[in-house]
């Protein structure tokens, strides 16, 4: 087998890695960072959900209602995700949300948002 067949004559490669930088997909489409976020948004509403049960059922019901709604929203987070962001950028998904939040007013001011008709005019007197 010969390993220099990539290589060009002056040691360059032939191909160009175009996904090194890119986050790995580590469960059904979702990278690490979006799985973490998803599991723990939907852990702290399961162990939110547990805290009234724990007084009727068991004390032991917020973190049982905490792994649950991990792993329901880990499940649910795949198929969702993966359809929405099909065929889109890799950063699409946090561009978004940082829109929505900007949006909304309670993102940063990075973002420009401006509703209403652009116009284009000469400006006499210049």
């Amino acid at each position: 087998m010969d390993i220099n067949h990539d290589l060009l004559e002056d040691g360059t490669l032939r191909f160009l890695p175009n996904h090194l930088n890119n986050q790995p997909v580590v469960i059904g489409g979702l990278t690490t960072f979006e799985m973490f976020a998803t599991m723990g948004v939907c852990g702290a509403f399961g162990f939110i959900v547990g805290i009234p049960l724990a007084f009727f059922i068991n004390p032991a019901m917020p973190i049982l209602c905490m792994l649950g709604c991990a792993c329901l929203g880990l499940s649910v987070a795949n198929r969702l995700l993966r359809r929405w962001k099909r065929g889109r950028p890799e950063t699409w998904l946090w561009r978004q949300a940082e829109w929505k939040l900007a949006h909304w007013g309670l993102g940063g001011r990075r973002l420009v948002i401006r509703s209403g008709a652009w116009t284009v005019k000469r400006m006499e007197g210049l």
